[in-house]
């Protein structure tokens, strides 16, 4: 008669059980991931032989993408999404800014959201991050600097992370001499992740963050969301992060920022400062969108707006709706302060990164010149760079 072990079977069904829930769980995180980034036109994508030259002379700066929340291989083309080397490569981008997201509420409103259930907790969880990651938003955001820098370890320097002046102008130069490198910059998507303490920004800095975004989704202990629940101003300890950034030359971000923060922010700091990735409320008159005063107040640091390649941003469905977003930056203030800030795998957008020269394209055919599609598409962006980050 054979003998039955049921505490060995109880830890079989628990590892069986075990197995199932992981399963489960990377299952959401891929469906999440696929749902999330979509693109709404399908590649390949075609250009007419004028728009494609022009695209090809361009120094591509694209001032936000979210591509590392998700459990991808950067280095390795991916079925989905929107970002990945060789479709950087396709187009033509010469310096992609990673938004680094450590905090998402759940449930998820555009103007009331509450500092509760974090749902990037249970994402970390689900693609097998480490455990420190789940309960830290410190950690979240350091773990994503961790996966970049090791990406561009591995990339054989095509990749090469951008800290300081002196390596925005050696990618440059590489370029020049024909040389296929990606500069890639870390930027943070709001400051929860100092958790409460603004000398937690060096270890940010160390980590190579070089922009920051004061916030995301929900007002922080530092400053206040246009989606939170008090969009507050900048705090005490908001100011003195302000002050740390402008020490240690750290672009700042004011997407997502409610106007009290925006004003505080614009009190009292004198440099360049930047909209990310976004719209207007002139074309698309949204809560998340810049209103005119606000255009006219980036404008007057001698900063720059990123457009966005999604709907939320321009309230439509085509690359003519950025443009149109673009144009009426360019009539309120000036081509100067136009950027491009796709929000690439941090919403369905239009295109994916290979897509680019479509972008080129349609400004061609809504009468921008050469010289304004360059200043857009990265030089506005390079002269803010070189007028904030640090030398070496």
């Amino acid at each position: 008669m054979m003998n039955f072990d049921a505490t060995s079977m109880y830890r079989k069904l628990r590892l069986v059980a075990a197995a199932a829930i992981l399963s489960i769980m990377s299952g959401c995180a891929a469906l999440s991931d696929r749902l999330i980034c979509r693109t709404l036109i399908d590649p390949p994508y075609e250009t007419d032989p004028a728009a494609a030259q022009l695209h090809q002379t361009l120094t591509v700066v694209d001032l936000h993408a979210d591509t590392l929340l998700w459990n991808r291989d950067l280095l390795q083309r991916a079925s989905h999404g929107h970002v990945d080397l060789p479709r950087l490569q396709e187009g033509n981008v010469a310096f992609q800014v990673f938004g680094v997201v450590n905090g998402v509420p759940f449930p998820l409103s555009m103007d009331n959201n509450s500092d509760g259930y974090d749902i990037t907790g249970s994402l970390a969880s689900w693609q097998g991050w480490p455990k420190e990651t789940h309960n830290s938003r410190l950690q979240r955001a350091l773990f994503q600097a961790e996966k970049l820098a090791d990406r561009v370890k591995a990339s054989n320097g095509a990749l090469k992370m951008i800290t300081s002046q002196q390596d925005m102008e050696a990618v440059l130069a590489a370029r020049a001499r024909g040389e296929q490198v990606i500069g890639a910059m870390l930027s943070l998507e709001g400051v929860q992740a100092l958790e409460g303490d603004s000398a937690n920004f060096e270890q940010l800095f160390d980590a190579g963050f070089r922009m920051i975004g004061l916030v995301h989704l929900f007002d922080n202990e530092m400053a206040g969301s246009v989606h939170g629940q008090t969009k507050h101003g900048l705090t005490a300890e908001g100011r003195r992060l302000i002050q740390r950034m402008h020490a240690r030359g750290v672009v700042i971000d004011l997407a997502h920022a409610s106007p009290q923060t925006m004003a505080d922010v614009l009190n009292m700091y004198q440099g360049p400062v930047i909209a990310s990735h976004g719209g207007v409320r002139g074309t698309c008159d949204s809560v998340r969108n810049l209103a005119d005063e606000h255009i006219h107040a980036i404008a007057a640091t001698g900063g720059i707006i990123g457009i966005g390649l999604y709907e939320y941003a321009t309230c439509g469905k085509s690359l003519e709706d950025t443009v149109q977003a673009m144009r009426y930056v360019i009539d309120l203030v000036g081509v100067e302060h136009v950027a491009l800030g796709s929000d690439f795998d941090g919403s369905a957008a239009f295109i994916n990164a290979s897509g680019l020269a479509m972008l080129t394209e349609a400004m061609l055919k809504a009468g921008f010149t050469e010289t304004e599609i360059a200043a857009i598409m990265g030089g506005n962006a390079l002269r803010v760079f070189r007028q904030t980050l640090p030398e070496k």
